[in-house]
């Protein structure tokens, strides 16, 4: 780091640079918390948790057993080591328990008070928090991989369902019905991820080493498919056309802000991509045949996207996809 600090200091150096060191020298240092742990419910793996942005206080885990566990990670004993509490749990024993392994819970993005699970059980169902009841169960033909709901949707409450099927498909939690389905894809959808930025848009990845990007509200299909090879074909086998992994992409993750997009593939490979334009930024980042989490360390960087009202001045303008062009805005506002 010393050596970065003096390059920085004397000019040499981008600002970017040194803080990607640090940033990648933090994550290398990260270890377990070895004052905390959480009760012990599940009797196999568990496949997926997700922790309510209200308080940061509760979190939702699904495992391979189909059982769902609501945990407080608050220290209410005040000591510096101390066990989080199962606050309630949706186990074997009760009646609408998920007969398979749960795949994805989260919790609603808005309230505590509902959350949403999907499993290999063929079924997502929306739970009130306070019965453990299921107040809604969607039911599909193949088995459920992921589900999705925007953290920043107010003009719709869609919730976006990968499954065995091709199809991708869009459920409205206030019609409790299956009302759209995305065509694009020519295998199983492993993972679907709303924008938080856009609430239109949804970016979703597949078996067939695709990544489709959504808007909707269009009936034309996807705004683009993210290519790893950027358009040249040259460097691309006539296969790995318009692919974005050479393998199942089975992991999507957005930037906080929205601008960049993650894909996780089982090639090995975490690849960045300009999400307003679908653009691989060569951002190579490999992991060994055991890698098989994906966790986003937000990192400042300049915004890509221009914003509202720069187009009209002069200077060199990045290529966006029409599709963010729109007024974003509501209209009320």
């Amino acid at each position: 780091m010393l050596g970065f600090l003096t390059a920085r200091q004397a000019g040499l150096d981008d600002p970017l640079r040194l803080r990607r060191a640090e940033s990648t020298r933090r994550v290398l240092n990260l270890e377990l918390n070895h004052d905390r742990d959480v009760d012990r419910i599940h009797n196999n793996g568990i496949n997926t948790i997700d922790i309510e942005v209200i308080e940061g206080r509760y979190m939702l885990s699904g495992g391979a057993d189909g059982v769902i566990v609501v945990y407080d990670l608050e220290n209410n004993s005040r000591k510096p080591q101390y066990t989080c509490k199962a606050v309630c749990t949706v186990g074997r024993s009760s009646q609408y328990v998920h007969r398979f392994s749960v795949e994805t819970v989260q919790w609603y993005p808005h309230d505590t008070g509902m959350f949403v699970s999907s499993s290999f059980d063929k079924t997502m169902k929306v739970w009130d928090t306070e019965t453990l009841k299921p107040a809604e169960v969607f039911q599909f033909e193949g088995n459920v991989y992921c589900h999705h709901m925007s953290p920043i949707a107010r003009k719709h409450s869609l919730i976006a369902v990968g499954t065995k099927d091709q199809k991708v498909q869009l459920c409205d939690l206030k019609s409790g019905s299956r009302i759209q389905v995305l065509q694009g894809h020519r295998g199983e959808v492993l993972s679907v991820r709303w924008s938080p930025r856009y609430e239109h848009i949804l970016a979703t990845a597949s078996t067939d080493s695709r990544v489709l990007v959504w808007d909707v509200r269009r009936a034309s299909g996807s705004l683009f498919s993210l290519d790893q090879h950027n358009g040249d074909k040259s460097k691309a086998s006539s296969e790995a056309v318009n692919t974005a992994h050479n393998g199942r992409v089975n992991g999507l993750c957005f930037t906080v802000d929205g601008l960049y997009l993650l894909t996780t593939g089982t090639d090995d490979r975490m690849r960045l991509w300009n999400s307003a334009n679908g653009k691989n930024t060569l951002e190579l980042y490999s992991g060994g045949k055991d890698c098989n989490i994906l966790a986003w360390v937000p990192v400042v960087r300049p915004p890509d996207v221009e914003e509202e009202g720069t187009a009209a001045k002069g200077g060199s303008q990045a290529t966006v996809n029409p599709a963010f062009e729109d007024a974003w805005s509501s209209d009320e506002d």
